[in-house]
């Protein structure tokens, strides 16, 4: 009978690894850490999109809100130019109807000079002054010089009425452009919220886009693996 065989040395030896498969064992686990690595890359990216996105929005707000304000501080101060030049229009013309009153009443205290010289100069005379060439002297006297102040009175009148419609118009053209320039900056500021709401939706679609692609490589070098 044979003696039995010792195998215990042969059991008791290490075991070893090829080369190929500790070398296929480092790529993967080297490949998973460069995948990693890219996913959070691609986060950082998306979020850096989202933050470029925000900050656009932000711009077009800001912009928006300064054109708006801008336009509405303008209209205020046209409006207050437009009260100040129309109050010199409406001054203007009741100085101009006070001097045509004026040239009025001195129209009327010339004649009474006038005709008292007349009626002085008949008395000297002898002559009736209520009578005869005397009272129709007078009576010329006073149809030219009520003639002069009508015209007096309705320049007067006209000043005034022209002046009050100058101011008005006035008021009303300054009010109706700053409706207009108002409302321009209004559209334009609305224009404005809508670019930075697109720019902040384009900013997420951009941001899910680049995380996905992220994701996709990561999975792919996963199952790779």
């Amino acid at each position: 009978m044979a003696a039995p065989t010792d195998t215990s040395a042969y059991w008791n030896q290490p075991v070893m690894r090829s080369a190929p498969a500790a070398a296929s064992a480092g790529n993967i686990s080297g490949g998973m850490i460069v995948a990693g690595a890219g996913l959070i890359a691609s986060y950082g990216a998306a979020q850096a999109q989202l933050a470029a996105g925000i900050q656009q929005q932000t711009g077009y707000l800001l912009q928006a809100r300064d054109n708006l304000a801008v336009a509405e501080v303008r209209a205020e101060m046209s409006d207050q130019y437009a009260q100040i030049q129309a109050g010199r229009m409406l001054k203007k013309a009741q100085v101009e109807a006070q001097n045509y009153q004026i040239a009025g009443n001195q129209l009327l205290k010339n004649l009474r000079a006038t005709n008292a010289t007349a009626r002085a100069r008949a008395a000297a005379s002898g002559v009736a002054f209520g009578e005869g060439s005397a009272a129709a002297i007078q009576r010329e006297n006073v149809q030219a010089t009520m003639f002069d102040v009508g015209i007096a009175d309705l320049n007067a009148l006209t000043a005034r009425v022209l002046g009050f419609e100058d101011a008005s118009a006035m008021i009303q053209s300054t009010d109706y452009q700053n409706f207009l320039n108002v409302f321009a900056a209004q559209r334009q500021a609305g224009q404005y919220t809508q670019a930075g709401k697109a720019a902040r939706q384009q900013a997420g679609l951009l941001a899910g886009a680049t995380l996905t692609r992220g994701a996709i490589e990561f999975a792919q070098t996963g199952y790779r693996s």
